[in-house]
């Protein structure tokens, strides 16, 4: 990290923990509806294997909440060590929203998260099933708050600025800004893709160990069916996202595309090494007036190129190449869950015998596929929004704090190691869960069993804890 000035190594600290701290609430927030539907679908059939099911990933999703809510407190500190400036200039509107997820979110979902793991056998199964579902809302909000501050961050509105500072004008402005209803289903969606994918990848894992009783099957259909059905409302939502961000981050589009100047008919680069210095793209491989036409919809309408935007745009590289990997695994994530699905189609008889093996060594490969695309995503939006950290109101340089870099490089390398360790450990816990499914739990058997009230549950495995 020699060489590295200490606003690099700010952003670069800050980067790392978004990025690790990302990958949790991702899970957290469609595993709960993942784990409504499971319990719903027991308290309609009666069905054991859909419980098996629930018990199963709630143990996860207790794991992947919990790794969640300890790297969310490491970026909180980062305001006041790394980036001073920020909430000293906008914290009027940061402030509040953060203290909103806070209040209206995170303590639900913290309150009832104890009902879901260790009150089945206390509460009556209908109020165990509203517990999950306030769960599941509380993820939800969550991510609400957090994503209305950040595409408030992109597109600001709804302020003024008084001595320097920010102050709110209407706060429906400050929520509801120009990026925000793009931003918030397109995360949505990444967060439905990316435990689709996680679910069909271990219940595939756990299939390939020749698991092959109902609640294996539950899971590994609920996943495959969720995946195909949302990938393509992702591509849809990510184009009309893109449409957005021509309008308003003019700058960041011209970064994704690899457009260098103001031009009519502007191609669709597949393959290129932009170049800042020569100001191009060097072995260029582009589809000629394509881009024009998804972004204009029109083959000769003009698109804003980098040029125009000298010395405020971010860096190309980063953002062109983040924006394809986030496309191509889109792309893969289409093809995996669409050709599963004709191999797991509800006429066939007998799914979990048309499964190939090579199929399911597939989706265990996808298992999370989702994390790339997100973080490929995350790099691709904020990246992208430099070199401001409030479009147009503050700048990273600005907002950076005194702190030498030396002392920065130390912290950074302590979370990066400490992070990658974190990381290694979830991924196996994950399997270990999956391989060390007792039999008595497995969902093998696929006899009815009738709901259940709590003085009946207790003669039940597992009933009694998570």
């Amino acid at each position: 990290m020699d060489g590295l000035d200490a606003l690099v190594l700010a952003r670069i600290q800050f980067a790392a923990n978004m990025t690790f701290h990302i990958l949790f609430p991702t899970i957290s927030i469609s595993l709960a509806w993942v784990l409504l539907f499971f319990k719903l679908r027991f308290v309609k059939t009666g069905q054991q294997h859909w419980m098996d099911a629930y018990q199963f990933w709630v143990k996860i999703f207790a794991l992947t909440f919990a790794l969640g809510v300890v790297s969310g407190i490491t970026m909180s500190f980062q305001f006041g060590t790394n980036w001073p400036g920020f909430m000293e200039k906008v914290g009027n509107i940061a402030g509040p929203l953060l203290a909103y997820e806070v209040l209206t979110a995170f303590f639900l979902e913290a309150t009832m998260l104890g009902v879901m793991l260790f009150g089945r056998a206390r509460v009556s199964e209908k109020m165990h099933t509203i517990a999950t579902l306030l769960v599941a809302g509380g993820t939800t909000l969550s991510a609400f708050w957090i994503l209305a501050l950040n595409s408030w961050m992109h597109t600001p509105a709804g302020f003024e600025m008084i001595a320097g500072k920010a102050h709110v004008t209407s706060w429906l402005e400050v929520i509801f800004n120009p990026s925000f209803p793009y931003r918030f289903t397109h995360m949505m969606l990444a967060s439905g893709l990316t435990v689709a994918f996680l679910v069909a990848g271990v219940s595939s894992y756990r299939w390939l160990r020749q698991e092959r009783g109902a609640e294996v099957m539950a899971g590994l259909k609920t996943g495959i069916y969720l995946a195909a059905f949302l990938i393509p409302l992702q591509i849809l939502a990510g184009d009309f996202h893109g449409l957005n961000t021509m309008e308003h981050q003019p700058a960041k589009l011209a970064a994704m595309e690899g457009i260098w100047q103001t031009q009519k008919g502007v191609p669709a680069v597949l393959f290129a090494l932009p170049d800042e210095k020569a100001k191009e793209n060097r072995y260029e491989i582009g589809i000629p007036k394509l881009a024009s036409l998804y972004l204009t919809h029109h083959l000769d309408g003009e698109v804003r190129g980098l040029n125009e935007f000298e010395g405020k745009h971010p860096p190309v590289a980063p953002v062109f190449w983040a924006f394809r990997i986030m496309v191509g695994m889109g792309m893969l994530m289409l093809a995996v869950s669409w050709s599963s699905v004709l191999q797991l189609a509800p006429w066939k008889k007998d799914p979990a015998r048309n499964l190939r093996n090579w199929q399911a060594r597939a989706l265990v490969a996808m298992t999370f596929a989702g994390w790339v695309a997100l973080v490929a995503g995350w790099y691709t939006t904020e990246i992208g929004r430099q070199p401001w950290l409030v479009s147009g109101v503050l700048t990273a340089a600005d907002a950076a704090s005194q702190v030498v870099a030396p002392k920065i490089a130390f912290t950074l390398s302590l979370y990066l190691a400490l992070y990658a360790a974190l990381i290694v450990a979830y991924v196996s816990v994950v399997f270990y869960l999956a391989r060390h499914k007792t039999p008595a739990d497995s969902g093998m058997e696929d006899t009815p069993n009738p709901v259940t009230y709590p003085e009946q549950q207790t003669s039940q495995p597992g009933a009694a804890h998570a």
